[in-house]
């Protein structure tokens, strides 16, 4: 092996031992996110695997739930619920959706995956499957504003009609942003060919993961006082963030024509903050004492 493949191999091997970070999750306690996520999947658990549950999930059980970025898949049909605490969009994979009306309208005691493998796109969607999606989704979404609920009357934060237990009902809409949250659901049920896994996600807007993210306050306080002292970083993260004004294209040609005196109109709007070149925030522009300054800032979409 020659010096330059065996730099390039000693890169890959350092890129995939360390997690790149990401700027935008700087200050947020996403690391705990595992543990609300286990929180829900125990509750959920229960919820499937009771009376109530199996007349709908029938042989699926939960396998896997954790949070992740949105999934880059436009055949995925999303159903958004809006809420006091936010609004949760639910997708579904159709083979999830199909195996679950055959279960339950098939033949007698027929176990999902026990055909042979169909295709969903094939397959018409009929009002029964839209119901069944909608109830569905209702569910998973009642199950998930009680656990944020939960998080945020630990913390002493009342949200005025957190805790109602009934949601609105499910609409169509579009799929989440790639930079944005997901709570992946796996689902399995043992057929004829063995396990049968299947997937549905529920997507989570700012407001409803700001609020996620609140209810872990204090367990975040809690890891930093037992850490306090024995962490190079329990004193603080100090980084160089950049404000971007304004911006302006202009073609090549108007660029070498311009001359000294010349006027470039602009508008100054909310300016970008950036980190490394990451956009972080938008900011309003404010002056005090002659000098301007940025505040109001909001997370950048």
């Amino acid at each position: 092996m020659n010096p330059l493949d065996r730099s390039r191999k000693d890169g890959a091997d350092r890129s995939s031992k360390y997690q790149v970070l990401d700027p935008s999750l700087l200050g947020r306690p996403v690391h705990l996110l595992p543990k609300f996520a286990r929180r829900f999947a125990d509750a959920l658990g229960t919820a499937m695997g009771g009376p109530g549950g199996r007349r709908y999930w029938g042989a699926y059980r939960l396998a896997n739930l954790s949070f992740e970025r949105a999934p880059d898949d436009a055949a995925l049909r999303w159903l958004a619920v809006p809420g006091p605490l936010g609004t949760a969009a639910v997708a579904f994979e159709r083979s999830l959706l199909l195996g679950l009306l055959e279960g339950r309208y098939g033949r007698k005691n027929k176990a999902p995956g026990a055909s042979a493998p169909r295709d969903p796109s094939a397959e018409r969607v009929t009002a029964t499957e839209e119901r069944l999606a909608a109830t569905l989704t209702a569910q998973l979404v009642e199950g998930l504003n009680a656990r944020v609920a939960e998080g945020l009357h630990a913390v002493g934060v009342d949200v005025p009609g957190a805790d109602a237990a009934v949601v609105e009902a499910p609409t169509p809409a579009s799929a989440p942003g790639k930079a944005g949250w997901v709570i992946r659901i796996t689902l399995s049920a043992l057929g004829a060919e063995g396990e049968q896994l299947s997937q549905c996600w529920i997507g989570l807007d700012q407001e409803l993961m700001a609020h996620v993210l609140q209810g872990l306050k204090e367990e975040r306080n809690s890891v930093r006082t037992a850490r306090a002292g024995n962490d190079g970083l329990s004193s603080g993260l100090f980084v160089k963030l950049e404000g971007r004004l304004v911006s302006k294209e202009v073609t090549l040609g108007a660029l070498f024509e311009m001359k000294v005196g010349d006027v470039i109109p602009v508008s100054v709007g909310r300016a970008d903050v950036l980190l490394d070149e990451s956009r972080l925030f938008t900011a309003a522009v404010a002056e005090h004492k002659g000098k301007l300054c940025l505040t109001s800032f909001e997370d950048a979409e």
